[in-house]
């Protein structure tokens, strides 16, 4: 039977957790990319090579880099490449656009940029090459499908340079630097280090017992924890696959589950309420699935729900994680009623410790309402560039932001983020508790709430809904939906039916979108 037994590198280094694996698990197929398929020793070899052609391009440790492209196995090699000597990979999506790009790679510092020449008829090339004269630490863009990189990745390797550049790497050196997705501001550059990611990717591993092999269709993009570290670095550690999919779209997931059954689904509730309701679904065979982990948003009672009815035999996970975490820091216990799966997003994981504080900064009981506050497990120390020390910090302790309470059992229950909070009536209102109500709705997919001003109320309930397609939905139905079934002060005054709703890279609401354009 194969050593399953959870193994962090001692040294807590990413090129030392892949050659672990590589070691470990050489008969398992760690990266499926479209027809390509390679092992950990594959990956370990690839990043070797192009470690050592960004050396001879005169990176060296402390420097930045930036990828942007879809999920893709180039993405992962030279993640490992870069990692391996020190060189801190800054991760942009393809959904960015000019000014967001300048200012990550400006804010960043990064030395080079490695992109997808071309996505979805966006010129990136050309975008960044215009952008390289306003940014004086910019010093080459490189098309990933290009020749030049092409050279890089077949290039000889000078083993003397690259085992010394690697010898050179430290725990706490900067890994990754991935920007906030800006749902309440402008981007923050999180500080990912070797130590954190790794961390934060054991403590997920050690929950969820994945084996060697185990299969997961990977959707959530590399540059967002939930791709990176809930994802990629987890199943490093565990000797799992990953097939890569590069951009979600219901019908292709379920095309890949039909070739390579996953033995776990993972995905944001968006991902996971999309192929519950694709035409296709009933048709594909999910008995291989033993585990589905959920998250990145409140609770979803009603999708969970769907879940165990299409998948009975399958445990069921929420999970709860930050960039500033490296990952996950919550989920759902192995042992857990349905009642808790329901109402709240878990427990701590080991290594993490969790704590509530009220408006004045102190320590409320179990069962209070307050802002989350975590220390421990993948929390990291700052961010970088120019947000850097503006007080997310407090003694290792991060300020989520995110209201919630803890029981006394440790199970803790989101109630939304602080800007979401609004106050009608006179009474605080949680959008998170109405929009789950509103999401019972047989015929709404989605939904998210605001508060707007009111000249009686001072500010009302604005919900944004999202019907299922046919389904002819009116507004007057969502609020006889909720009549009775909440308190009158926390029933939504407006609701505004939507063909869709504006999502962040990682396929969150972003509601601070929805607020200005409301406004």
């Amino acid at each position: 039977m194969p050593d399953i037994t959870p193994s962090v590198p001692q040294n807590s280094l990413l090129h030392a957790a892949l050659h672990d694996a590589a070691n470990r698990h050489p008969e398992v197929a760690a990266y499926i990319d479209g027809d390509r398929c390679s092992s950990f020793a594959d990956m370990e070899a690839a990043s070797r090579r192009l470690a050592s052609a960004l050396l001879r391009r005169g990176l060296v440790r402390g420097d930045r880099i930036a990828l942007l492209s879809h999920n893709q196995v180039e993405w992962l090699q030279l993640f490992f490449a870069a990692t391996r000597i020190g060189v801190a990979v800054v991760a942009l999506s393809p959904r960015y656009r000019e000014a967001e790009i300048a200012f990550m790679l400006a804010d960043s510092q990064s030395k080079a940029v490695l992109s997808t020449r071309e996505i979805d008829g966006f010129d990136f090339q050309a975008m960044l090459e215009g952008l390289a004269p306003t940014l004086p630490a910019l010093r080459e863009v490189i098309a990933i499908n290009g020749e030049e990189f092409a050279a890089m990745a077949g290039s000889p390797i000078d083993e003397t340079a690259l085992d010394a550049a690697t010898a050179a790497v430290q725990p706490t050196d900067l890994a990754m630097v991935i920007y906030t997705s800006g749902t309440t501001g402008r981007p923050k550059g999180c500080a990912l280090t070797h130590a954190s990611l790794l961390a934060s990717a054991h403590g997920q591993w050690r929950h969820t017992r994945t084996q060697p092999g185990d299969l997961v269709q990977l959707a959530n993009p590399f540059n967002h924890v939930g791709g990176i570290t809930c994802g990629i670095l987890s199943q490093l550690l565990a000797g799992g696959s990953c097939e890569l999919v590069p951009v979600f779209k219901a019908k292709t997931v379920l095309e890949m589950i039909r070739r390579h059954p996953p033995a776990i689904l993972i995905g944001v509730p968006t991902m996971m309420a999309l192929l519950l309701m694709h035409p296709d679904s009933s048709e594909v065979d999910l008995s291989s699935v033993r585990l589905i982990i959920t998250g990145g948003s409140n609770v979803d009672a009603t999708l969970l729900g769907h879940l165990q009815q299409r998948m009975p035999a399958a445990k069921i996970m929420n999970l709860y994680g930050l960039s500033e975490a490296s990952g996950a820091l919550v989920m759902t216990p192995w042992q857990c009623c349905d009642e808790d799966l329901m109402q709240s997003i878990g427990t701590v994981l080991d290594g993490a410790r969790v704590r509530v504080h009220g408006p004045d900064g102190t320590a409320l009981p179990a069962g209070e309402i307050g802002e989350l506050q975590f220390h421990g497990l993948g929390v990291v120390r700052d961010y970088i560039g120019a947000a850097a020390d503006q007080g997310a910090f407090d003694g290792g302790w991060l300020r989520t932001g995110d209201l919630g309470c803890v029981d006394a059992r440790g199970f803790i229950t989101l109630k939304g983020r602080m800007k979401d909070m609004y106050i009608q009536g006179g009474f605080n209102v949680y959008p998170a508790e109405v929009e789950a109500l509103i999401a019972t709705h047989p015929a709404v997919v989605m939904v998210a709430g605001i508060g707007v001003p009111d000249p009686v109320l001072g500010e009302i309930g604005r919900y944004f809904v999202v019907a299922r397609e046919g389904c002819d939905l009116t507004p007057a139905e969502v609020l006889a939906h909720c009549a009775g079934r909440i308190a009158d002060y926390k029933m939504p005054r407006q609701v505004v039916l939507r063909a869709e709703l504006p999502l962040t890279p990682a396929g969150k609401i972003l509601k601070a979108q929805l607020r200005n354009e409301n406004a």
